[in-house]
């Protein structure tokens, strides 16, 4: 994944709003009335943040009728779980390393 569309999911993801649309899409396409309707905003307000969703690659949109679904692209958000699984490593190796010196401090007290 090219760092661009990685800052684009990162950012995408750091607004609640729309990590809870992100949430409501992995049970199936939906309107923007659909995806609104949880939320104490207008429909304009979930469209920019779908905008948002659509720029990172998260959602695509299409239209069925008069109909225009929203619907979940997962692969950017894997990417960005492999990106971040290097860190993981790096802090479960960290906390390893924290409890051994607890356990060595434990054994000397």
């Amino acid at each position: 994944m090219a760092s661009d569309q990685l800052s684009a999911v990162f950012g995408a993801l750091a607004d609640p709003t729309r990590r809870s649309i992100l949430m409501r899409l992995t049970r199936g396409d939906a309107t923007v009335g659909e995806l609104c309707a949880p939320f104490a905003m207008s429909q304009p307000a979930i469209s920019r943040h779908l905008k948002v969703l659509e720029e990172a690659g998260l959602i695509s949109r299409s239209r069925i009728s008069t109909r225009r679904l929203s619907h979940l692209e997962a692969a950017p958000l894997r990417a960005a779980t492999s990106w971040l699984a290097a860190y993981r490593h790096y802090w479960e190796t960290s906390y390893d390393q924290l409890d051994a010196l607890l356990a060595t401090m434990e054994d000397e007290a």
